[in-house]
């Protein structure tokens, strides 16, 4: 059973609903990123970096489960199978073929500053919809990004 959230109007759901699954989707395109360079990556730094995707991961899961809940709440259904994520994210697609740190560092720092544009994108989305609280939800996930895009960049210099 939903929550009662009949001061949200249809559209504000609807939209609210639409906006959490894209995200839902690049959210688990980039869970998947993180292992592909954490399984993969050589060089100088390994284990620091190795460990620091562990954790990235963590957080971008933590943040998908938020949003996938929220779908629920609104009366949604959450959409995560991996063919439904390789259908429906928008993100571009991590490279396959990199073993150096640096250029798993690189194309980390990339995929997580597109999620966090994306979540910001569905920041304003949801708030304009009526929606201010999926906009919170989503607010926490964009800041952990950030934050984790920070600590990979600095592998960078």
């Amino acid at each position: 059973m939903s929550v009662d959230l009949k001061s949200l109007t249809d559209n504000a759901r609807k939209t609210s609903i639409e906006v959490l699954n894209g995200l839902v989707a690049d959210g688990i395109a980039v869970s998947r990123a993180l292992k592909q360079a954490h399984w993969n990556v050589k060089g100088p730094g390994f284990i620091g970096f190795h460990e620091l995707l562990d954790s990235v991961k963590d957080h971008v899961d933590a943040g998908v489960d938020e949003l996938a809940e929220r779908v629920q709440q609104l009366d949604g259904t959450a959409i995560g199978t991996i063919e439904e994520v390789a259908k429906n994210s928008s993100l571009k697609a991590y490279p396959t073929d990199l073993v150096a740190l640096e250029d798993h560092a690189k194309a980390v720092a990339e995929i997580l500053r597109d999620y966090g544009g994306k979540l910001r994108q569905g920041i304003e989305t949801t708030d304009d919809a009526g929606d201010p609280n999926t906009a919170d939800i989503l607010t926490s996930a964009s800041n952990d990004v950030d934050k984790d895009t920070w600590f990979v960049s600095s592998y960078l210099g």
